[in-house]
């Protein structure tokens, strides 16, 4: 008895702790890629690396769950949407909230925490209308255990170094994005546009 208590209170630290961290590289990844309301932040996640496994071994639903909710404490209340990268048996599709991509081509397919990624089901199941896109472009992006996010961000990708460098057990990367510079030795660039896009 005493020891499922323990399992349980461990769990319950487990999944706050994540919880926290979520937030604080959203927090951080808002101010260093000047993020802005309508923009779209792009996330991989593992939960088994989060809970020290390799990656697709061990999916974990309830931390999905908990990097989501504090992943979206911080970025709903500014209008800032996410795009929850699915695992490679969904080719990497992306589960996003229909009001962030009105338009878009969508596909059909529901993901499930070992056909998808827990933490995309998460998002499906947060989410007011979900839906599924195979792909997006988007302004920001963390990649939570190495899930390899780089193909659904805008071009050019610009690292972003945060204090927050985990969550759980996992390594994380974030990067921002910003407008090429095209036109050559000759070509005049705006200040405004160096640290990525503007809001209009």
């Amino acid at each position: 008895m005493m020891a499922g208590i323990v399992h349980e209170v461990e769990k319950y630290e487990l999944l706050q702790q994540v919880q926290q961290e979520a937030a604080q590289a959203a927090k951080e990844l808002v101010i260093e890629a000047h993020l802005h309301k309508g923009q779209i932040v792009v996330v991989g996640c593992s939960t088994s690396e989060v809970v020290g496994r390799k990656v697709g071994s061990w999916s974990t639903p309830e931390v999905g769950q908990a990097i989501f909710d504090g992943l979206n404490s911080v970025f709903a209340p500014l209008g800032i949407y996410i795009a929850a990268q699915c695992c490679e048996h969904l080719n990497r599709a992306l589960i996003v909230d229909y009001d962030a991509v009105p338009g878009a081509e969508i596909v059909n397919v529901m993901p499930q925490p070992k056909a998808g990624s827990s933490f995309a089901t998460a998002a499906y199941n947060s989410f007011r209308h979900p839906v599924a896109l195979e792909e997006i472009k988007a302004d920001a992006g963390l990649d939570i255990g190495g899930t390899l996010i780089g193909m659904h961000l805008k071009k050019v990708a610009v690292p972003v170094r945060l204090e927050q460098k985990h969550i759980g057990e996992a390594i994380l990367l974030a990067a921002r994005v910003r407008p090429k510079f095209i036109g050559g030795e000759r070509a005049i660039y705006s200040e405004s546009l160096k640290d990525g896009y503007p809001e209009f």
